[in-house]
């Protein structure tokens, strides 16, 4: 069986051609993808060819599924068919989310005008969040505004499902492992009883970043919120703000609302902070040459993800392992350091010349006698979404 994964952007299309064997194992036949994009249909036509020219499909016809990483529906969410109803739910929070929103609902709509009769799989960032306790999910709002849809939805869902599973294995428990796999097709279902919980603390570090609590491979919470917008200093997303700053800009600065929303979402986090770049090498290296306000940036990641670390901490009682992954986490050394910085007391002991040693690849970078196991492990979200596919094609046959 061939999937085809689609990562859709406002202006970007990426893919992953993955083929499953009769056992289920999955190998990668095929990736790449388009920048700039204003015509979807054109690119999805340039994909499909590609893929028959390079010998990885004889036609259309051999794509058997794709698989859709969408963001945020309205009123719906977890592993299902890509039809009218996910189209619905897009257009319903696409002022939510509307750097992705809109692009999916084209991607799906081209998709099914170009590969008719092929299923189409959505798995909603926000599944992996569906069983987030209340507590954790709910903001202090009238209830009106509950009823809409306002509450923390985390998203990252594939990426934090990914280290669930991987972070699970690398621990030796397999029975939690297990139990994230079947997550969207069975639901949590009982850890084995007798053996402690697993206690993780994921944090996906890149253009968009976001620090999850997993218990026993469940997320408890997310950095993130309502929409993409919020949690750490995104690439240039604003992160968390106090909303009293909205009318504030708009009375003193003299800024429509309109303004207000695209320098929160465009010109901000990284970027507003550093005044040089989105971009986290361009940032380090001004900061390198003695840039002020691109140490300022730095430094205000970092507290960020140390504050939701330690916010995990404390519900999760203890961590056994915390996990770094995405491009940022996987490929930043001096950041993973300035996080893991001075919380020995705490249980996190980072080896020096393990982390300095170790970009793009999985390892541990823990010191020895760490009772926090520090892991880095490359994001594949393209992979979970692939899996889900195909387990979400066998379901409804």
């Amino acid at each position: 069986m061939n999937i085809l994964v689609a990562n859709l952007g406002s202006t970007s299309f990426k893919f992953r051609l993955f083929r499953f064997d009769g056992a289920g194992t999955p190998s990668l036949l095929a990736k790449g993808g388009y920048e700039r994009v204003d015509d979807f249909g054109r690119a999805i036509d340039d994909c499909l060819a590609g893929l028959q020219a390079g010998g990885h499909v004889r036609s259309a016809a051999d794509v058997h599924g794709v698989g859709f990483k969408t963001v945020l529906g309205k009123n719906l969410t977890g592993c299902v068919r890509a039809d009218a109803r996910v189209i619905a739910a897009l257009d319903g929070f696409k002022e939510v989310a509307p750097a992705h929103n809109p692009a999916y609902a084209a991607g799906i709509r081209r998709f099914g005008e170009k590969l008719p009769g092929v299923p189409l799989v959505a798995l909603f960032e926000t599944a992996f969040y569906q069983w987030v306790p209340d507590a954790a999910s709910r903001y202090a709002v009238p209830e009106a505004w509950f009823q809409a849809g306002v509450r923390r939805h985390g998203f990252h869902g594939a990426s934090h499902k990914f280290v669930a599973e991987r972070s699970a294995e690398l621990l030796g428990r397999d029975d939690i492992a297990g139990r994230v796999r079947k997550l969207y097709q069975a639901g949590p279902s009982p850890v084995a009883s007798g053996k402690p919980p697993l206690r993780v603390i994921s944090c996906h570090l890149g253009g968009s970043s976001s620090i999850t609590g997993l218990r026993d491979g469940i997320a408890i919470g997310s950095s993130l919120g309502l929409s993409p917008q919020s949690g750490l200093p995104q690439n240039n997303r604003v992160g968390d703000l106090d909303s009293a700053a909205v009318p504030y800009v708009m009375k003193t600065l003299g800024l429509s609302l309109a303004e207000v929303e695209r320098q929160m979402t465009r010109e901000s986090g990284l970027l507003g902070l550093s005044g040089v770049s989105n971009d986290l090498r361009d940032i380090g290296a001004a900061a390198a040459q003695g840039n002020p306000r691109a140490r300022v940036a730095l430094d205000v990641f970092a507290h960020s993800a140390r504050h939701w670390i330690g916010a995990f901490l404390l519900e999760l009682n203890g961590c056994d392992a915390l996990v770094f992954t995405a491009g940022i986490g996987e490929n930043n050394p001096d950041l993973r350091a300035a996080i893991c910085a001075d919380l020995d007391q705490l249980g996190v002991q980072i080896d020096p010349a393990k982390n300095d040693a170790l970009r793009g690849a999985e390892g541990e970078i823990s010191a020895i006698g760490s009772r926090v196991k520090i892991f880095v492990i490359p994001a594949n979200e393209e992979l979970v979404v692939a899996r889900e596919t195909v387990r979400c094609i066998a379901a409804s046959n």
